[in-house]
């Protein structure tokens, strides 16, 4: 009896530490649990120059293919031309390399890529393949999970080309590559002390996210604050806004609501 409570604790405390580090505008270097499809909608109110807001809904597919390799499968979806649109897709891959885990830490780090395809209107320096530009990048994340707090680090290279319907990149054939960087952090507020996987999980998160394009050098520098909420370990809401303190490069909107919502199905299928 008490090694079967030792056991049904460890697996709980294991799914309860997994969940802490979701964090809202970045990758985690783990990956949700082999075997399983996530189903993602991000919706991001951004805000205009004019004061107007724009759309722009990102779905996702995810793929648990193995614990260490994890596949997104992305469509951008926006009203920024008048009329609310499919503009393209993404296909998002993360291979985790390293693992140290102890029982209540560890510490990961993994490799991922990105390639898109976008037929928007181009408006912007910054370099963004998550529904602005076509391109493609490839970087590093590393994560320490301590208890109740995650602390994660990401850094990635992209690479901007075209967009389709003839939306070429404005800028000059250097200005296509920037260096893009974060820091996010994320701790478990509830519940205090954990006992089941029905209880609901509350977590306050910030990320701080830059970019610096890699000829011209200039930068833009944002912060967001979020809260997160995880109902039965298989259902997650967060809630974020993003607002810049340094803005060298042109961005229509640099202010933005982000709303998401997941749903993830666990050992679907067997390998």
């Amino acid at each position: 009896m008490r090694t079967s409570f030792f056991i049904l604790s460890i697996f709980m405390c294991t799914k309860f530490l997994h969940a802490q580090e979701l964090f809202v505008y970045s990758e985690p270097a783990s990956n949700m649990p082999a075997k399983s499809i996530g189903i993602r909608l991000t919706n991001n109110l951004v805000k205009q120059l004019n004061d107007n807001y724009e759309e722009h809904l990102q779905t996702e597919i995810m793929w648990g293919i193995s614990k260490k390799i994890m596949v997104h499968a992305e469509g951008f979806f926006s009203n920024k031309n008048k009329s609310f649109r499919n503009e393209g897709g993404a296909i998002y891959i993360k291979y985790r390399f390293y693992s140290a885990d102890e029982v209540h830490s560890h510490f990961r780090m993994a490799a991922f890529a990105r390639g898109a395809y976008n037929n928007s209107e181009i408006h912007d320096n910054a370099i963004e393949l998550n529904g602005y530009n076509s391109g493609y990048e490839a970087g590093l994340v590393a994560t320490k999970l301590l208890n109740k707090l995650a602390i994660s680090s990401t850094a990635y290279i992209s690479h901007a080309t075209e967009n389709g319907h003839k939306n070429k990149f404005s800028w000059s054939d250097g200005d296509r590559n920037a260096l893009s960087y974060s820091l996010s952090a994320g701790r478990l507020i509830l519940p205090v002390n954990y006992s089941s996987y029905k209880q609901t999980n509350f977590t306050i998160l910030a990320d701080i996210l830059g970019q610096s394009n890699i000829k011209n050098g200039r930068s833009y520098l944002d912060i967001a604050p979020a809260i997160q909420f995880i109902f039965f370990s298989k259902m997650r809401l967060d809630i974020g806004y993003r607002f810049n303190i340094i803005n060298d490069l042109e961005r229509a909107g640099s202010r933005s609501f982000l709303l998401r919502f997941e749903y993830d199905f666990f050992s679907v299928y067997k390998l």
